[in-house]
């Protein structure tokens, strides 16, 4: 924020007086909370808020970054140091917990109550911050959450400026800035970068985000992630294995040392028969004497 409490924290330094109840251009007015909730596999109590500076085509989680304009209802405003309490408190009574993360939505466009909520928690418990952010934040902005933040997952979603805005809505520069200081001045807080592969769209880039990347420090890591369909590329294809595979080894042909993927989507490499009978269906099916719940219409395709 600026002297006058308008809002400069991301790139589009919309100048929103978001403590007087505008909202900015990311939709946020004071910091609201989508949820929290607990990780004992990442070993961390997490925070998820409302509202992004992006527009992502493909955002699987748009009804929280869309927010207010989904129309859903969240947790919404809480303060800071009651925040700070409850992460205390669920944060002492799981033995393996020893993180707060943030997501979002973009937990960038919260800075100021983020470094509230971790100075109180840090009164009271030493806790690591990891924070997962599109990149979009203004230098300034960055420069304080380095300063409070032990891990970066940070995503590259394009490298080419004309595709970057066609999928967020927003500039590519300044994330790239961003993703080039971290990796050439703080290569220790990078968790990871990370880039969700859509096929047809940003695959054909992936291979010079590596370069990219290997070009600052070929030791940074790197995951690719395998795109679901959602928001307004509901109907559009996810990739297969054999494309994730392919990425990952050209990925390392640029000198990246640690890169792998996650998720890749089965339905563009099985048959039909394939599909409906890993939904629990009879073949040929025939719903009409099919007596059980159906179990097709609650199974997450790509785990079949």
């Amino acid at each position: 924020m600026d002297e006058s409490g308008r809002c400069m924290l991301c790139e589009w330094r919309c100048g929103a007086n978001r403590s007087d109840g505008e909202r900015g251009v990311c939709g946020a007015s004071e910091t609201e909370i989508a949820y929290t909730s607990i990780s004992e596999t990442l070993r961390s109590y997490s925070v998820t808020f409302l509202c992004c500076p992006f527009r992502c085509a493909y955002c699987n989680a748009y009804r929280i970054s869309q927010y207010p304009h989904s129309g859903w209802i969240y947790r919404g405003h809480v303060e800071a140091e009651e925040l700070a309490d409850e992460a205390i408190t669920a944060i002492k009574s799981h033995e393996r917990i020893s993180n707060i993360s943030f997501t979002g939505g973009e937990p960038s466009i919260h800075t100021p109550y983020i470094e509230e909520l971790v100075r109180r928690v840090r009164e009271e418990i030493d806790v690591s911050v990891i924070l997962a952010t599109n990149g979009f934040s203004t230098p300034g902005t960055l420069r304080r959450l380095i300063g409070l933040t032990s891990l970066f997952s940070f995503e590259i979603k394009a490298l080419s400026d004309e595709l970057h805005r066609n999928l967020t809505g927003a500039p590519a520069e300044p994330v790239l800035r961003n993703a080039a200081h971290l990796a050439g001045r703080f290569p220790d807080k990078i968790r990871v970068f990370r880039t969700v592969v859509i096929p047809g769209i940003n695959d054909h880039e992936i291979r010079e985000i590596a370069a990219f990347i290997a070009s600052i420090d070929p030791e940074i890591p790197y995951r690719l992630i395998g795109f679901r369909p959602n928001f307004m590329l509901y109907y559009h294809r996810g990739p297969g294995r054999e494309l994730m595979e392919r990425l990952v080894e050209e990925c390392r042909a640029e000198g990246l040392e640690r890169v792998d993927y996650s998720g890749y989507y089965p339905a563009s490499e099985l048959r039909l028969e394939d599909r409906l009978k890993a939904a629990g269906c009879s073949i040929p099916r025939d719903c009409g004497s099919c007596s059980r719940v159906c179990r097709a219409i609650i199974r997450e395709p790509w785990r079949g």
